[in-house]
């Protein structure tokens, strides 16, 4: 996870980007641009309001998590990233290259080296083979089965399908589907992975297994990965920095654990309000930095354990204290004291600006 007090390299910009479907998309933004929203739009002029006003940035090596629910924008806005889409104002910077600039053959060579896309419905081609499958990108550039058959199986071998090469997608799992799906993500060796409600049509165990072998490869390999979902659940567990959409517009936007500890608006206030808090909220959010690392404490917990597992160390004791420490040094000191209150919901931000900023 990422650590918010750390610089970030930024890997993705996306600036003032709006989409309108309809008729007349330039008419329909003067009207949003003015304040119209989405109901209204609809109703007074019948264009959709997709994207408004969205400015995010992408961490480089981190995990960008976009959720909301359905019609909230969240699909649209991932398929701008590789121009699926075409805005209908804005910028979507790549390494600092506004893509919305492109021509054509600059656009097939992000989709083909520089962005890799994961579906919901695996998208696989029937008629080739799993290996096939893991190495469509380079089958695409022209190279022979021979050619890019190691790299493809030792991707197969990575995600847990080793040996299976030879079967066709039929005769897998959705599970195991899906797992294709992310070798040949990983096949095309591209530095931005999309993955579009990846694990939405997955059984829950099959799915909760997906996003640990995810949060596995990502810490190995660090890729750039843009993930939507409409389940906050998987959203927390998966990112490091958390975006939340409605009716096309950025709610509230940060990390993960300050999104949760500092809603800055009551729709966020209601979306977390059901979360267990112990097995979300990591020691790094509750407890306080620097301290006198001589004093005496009842043991000491890393930065990134979550809340429960430091519950169940101490027994319930609200009394203890714990040196909190990253890579074996001391960072910190938290009081159990401090991580009960944590664990009640808090109201959201007094802090207008905050609150701006948020939205």
């Amino acid at each position: 996870m990422i650590d918010p007090n750390e610089p970030q390299e930024i890997k993705i910009s996306i600036r003032n980007l709006y989409k309108i479907f309809g008729a007349n998309p330039k008419m329909a933004l003067e009207h949003v641009r003015a304040g119209m929203g989405k109901t209204e739009l609809l109703a007074e002029h019948d264009h959709v309001l997709g994207l408004n006003d969205i400015n995010i940035d992408m961490p480089t090596g981190r995990t960008t998590v976009i959720m909301g629910l359905s019609g909230s924008g969240k699909s649209t806005l991932i398929r701008h990233l590789n121009r699926l889409i075409e805005p209908t104002s804005g910028q979507v910077l790549v390494d600092g290259d506004d893509i919305l600039g492109y021509n054509q053959r600059e656009l097939r060579q992000l989709r083909k080296h520089r962005m890799s896309m994961v579906f919901q419905k695996f998208a696989l081609m029937p008629h080739r083979t799993v290996l096939q499958n893991a190495g469509l990108a380079p089958a695409v550039e022209g190279q022979r089965e021979s050619a890019y058959a190691d790299e493809a199986r030792k991707w197969l071998d990575r995600v847990g399908l080793e040996g299976q090469g030879a079967l066709y997608p039929h005769q897998l799992s959705g599970g195991m589907q899906q797992r294709v799906g992310i070798a040949r993500a990983l096949t095309s060796n591209s530095d931005v992975m999309l993955m579009d409600e990846a694990f939405s049509a997955l059984d829950p165990l099959i799915r909760t297994d997906m996003q640990n072998l995810l949060i596995e490869l990502q810490g190995e390999l660090q890729k750039t990965i843009v993930f939507i979902t409409h389940d906050l659940d998987e959203a927390l567990k998966l990112a490091d920095h958390l975006v939340i959409l409605k009716d096309g517009f950025t709610v509230q936007q940060g990390e993960p654990q300050h999104i949760l500890l500092n809603p800055a608006d009551p729709y966020i206030e209601d979306f977390v309000s059901d979360i267990n808090r112990a097995r979300v909220l990591r020691t790094r959010s509750v407890m306080k930095r620097g301290g006198d690392p001589s004093v005496e404490v009842a043991g000491e917990v890393d930065h990134d354990d979550n809340l429960e597992s430091v519950i169940e160390m101490s027994g319930g004791d609200t009394t203890k204290l714990y040196r909190v420490t990253k890579n074996g040094e001391h960072i910190g000191l938290l009081q159990m004291r401090d991580l009960v209150r944590a664990l009640v919901p808090q109201g959201g931000s007094d802090d207008p600006e905050a609150a701006r900023r948020a939205g």
